[in-house]
């Protein structure tokens, strides 16, 4: 059974998910697995794991739709990355399962921080 403020929490992560993802085109690793081992208490490998099953296939659909209604998807780029995307991905996968948590972390936290800090130094030398 799922408690209240569990139900809470996991819709917040999904409500937050899916608005970063409809304006950013994020939200799988960006919000919801920060979130799952923050707020939620999950392990790396385990908020990993629940963010990917979230993610599988219902997740862009509304957004993907409202994108192609203006006609800014290009369908072929799409299908070549998500072909490359699923191989890479379960590849990757089966290596990550021999990574320890701690590991798995950092490693995450590290990417993280380099994704934000050349976001930073990106705009910062466009507005000059």
């Amino acid at each position: 059974m799922i408690l209240p403020s569990t139900l809470m929490y996991y819709s917040l992560i999904g409500l937050l998910a899916g608005l970063l993802s409809g304006l950013f085109g994020i939200g799988g690793g960006l919000v919801i697995v920060p979130a799952l081992v923050s707020f939620a208490g999950f392990s790396q490998h385990r908020a990993t794991g629940t963010s990917l099953a979230a993610l599988l296939l219902p997740v862009g659909l509304g957004a993907v739709f409202e994108y192609h209604r203006r006609g800014e998807v290009d369908w072929r780029a799409a299908l070549i990355i998500a072909v490359v995307l699923m191989g890479s991905s379960w590849m990757t996968a089966r290596v990550a399962s021999r990574v320890s948590d701690v590991h798995l972390k950092m490693a995450f936290g590290g990417f993280l921080s380099l994704v934000g800090f050349s976001f930073i130094l990106s705009a910062y030398f466009k507005s000059r």
